[in-house]
């Protein structure tokens, strides 16, 4: 039988809140404790994918390090009501550069 994987969404409120018409599980906090907590929470649960603010990565780097390699959940950066930091771009410039050797974007 083949799993069935989630897609989450963590961020401030109102950046994270529209996921939630896609059908996307939506964990709004409030603080970067709580952020942290709930993205090892739920990647212990069956989630594929997290989207996660830039705004929140930005502060958790080595939490998001922890799920580089690994094979769930893939997360991925997403601006936040503040608008971009450029971090999303540059870490699937990152991504496609260690997979085809060369920066291509």
């Amino acid at each position: 039988m083949a799993d069935n994987y989630r897609i989450a969404a963590i961020g401030d409120k109102d950046s994270v809140l529209g996921f939630k018409a896609l059908g996307l599980s939506v964990f709004p906090v409030e603080s970067l404790d709580e952020a942290r907590h709930t993205l090892h929470r739920i990647a212990k649960e069956n989630y594929a994918v997290v989207y996660l603010t830039e705004q929140l990565a930005v502060q958790m780097e080595a939490d998001i390090a922890r799920y580089k390699d690994a094979l769930t959940p893939a997360v991925i950066l997403i601006p936040g009501k503040e608008g971009s930091l450029g971090l999303g771009m540059s870490n699937i410039k990152k991504a496609v550069e260690r997979a085809v050797g060369a920066d291509i974007l």
